[in-house]
């Protein structure tokens, strides 16, 4: 807490830069934590009910930076931060910037190198819940960047998520172990909606094969803990599976999709993957050879 001039303790304070979804559940947690938030988005209407329940918003993006040390920033991505910020750079000497924003690791890493030669400060954050996970013990955000600054101001990181999972200095990897994650959502959202798609196309609802699509799901922890001993050990025994039993499935899937007249985009390219793997000589290797695969580049 910082103390007035009579020595009473005021309020924590912090800025929040970016009024979409994820900004606007974060600046109420940290109104509902007793923060004094000043806001600032292009969109000043956005905060309106923040502002009903006694936040600021600032003037200007300036203003907003003026305001207080630590500024999160919840924006598109880093080019819609270097387009907020570039006009009031002069704001930014003595700033830290928690970086919730959305991009990959080499722009993180140019970023806080930005942001040092102005005089500021980068955390590089990687919320790992949506909007309504925001201000939740149980939730987690990733975040690296200098050691020192995470610690000194970890209290106020904890109120947009309970768990701080800080990993290491470079700016960088709470960016990749955001994308790590997005990777494995995204993917597994579309198969979702694929098999919900194919059910329709049969006559089922999505609430009919709702059960069995959770039990598919809850399978998989299972899977990854046994398949990343032995990746990370440089095995791909064939002796569980092997990768031309995963076409013959593969193949089937594609098929079974294709006959029910429902789009392949995605079985397609899950058939042409597994079968650029047999071409590679792995059809005895179990199907974690194409993790090996997968680190290269397509051949055109």
């Amino acid at each position: 807490m910082r103390s007035n001039d009579t020595g009473r303790p005021q309020a924590p304070s912090v800025t929040v830069i970016g009024l979409g979804p994820m900004g606007r559940a974060m600046a109420a947690a940290f109104l509902d934590r007793g923060y004094e938030v000043t806001l600032w988005n292009r969109t000043a209407s956005r905060a309106d009910d923040l502002v009903a329940r006694g936040a600021r918003f600032a003037a200007g993006v300036g203003e907003a930076l003026a305001a207080n040390e630590v500024v999160v920033l919840s924006l598109t991505d880093y080019a819609a931060m270097y387009e907020v910020l570039e006009p009031a750079a002069a704001s930014l000497d003595g700033r830290v910037l928690v970086n919730l924003s959305s991009d990959t690791p080499e722009q993180a890493r140019a970023a806080a190198r930005w942001a040092a030669e102005r005089g500021a400060v980068q955390l590089t954050g990687g919320v790992t819940v949506p909007p309504s996970g925001v201000g939740q013990p149980a939730s987690s955000t990733f975040y690296s960047g200098p050691r020192e600054v995470f610690e000194a101001h970890r209290p106020l990181l904890e109120v947009v998520t309970g768990r701080t999972d800080y990993r290491g200095e470079d700016p960088g990897t709470a960016a990749l172990l955001y994308q790590i994650g997005m990777v494995m959502f995204w993917t597994s959202m579309l198969s979702y909606w694929q098999a919900v798609a194919l059910a329709r196309a049969n006559g089922l609802t999505a609430a009919d094969v709702l059960e069995h699509a959770t039990e598919t799901a809850n399978s998989l922890p299972g899977f990854f803990a046994f398949y990343a001993e032995r990746i990370d050990a440089g095995r791909h025994d064939g002796d569980v599976d092997r990768l031309a039993m995963a076409m013959a499935s593969v193949e089937h899937v594609l098929h079974t999709n294709s006959a029910a007249g429902v789009d392949t985009t995605l079985p397609a390219a899950v058939a042409a993957l597994v079968r650029r793997g047999m071409d590679a000589g792995h059809a005895t290797d179990s199907l974690s050879a194409l993790v090996d695969l997968m680190g290269t580049t397509a051949p055109a």
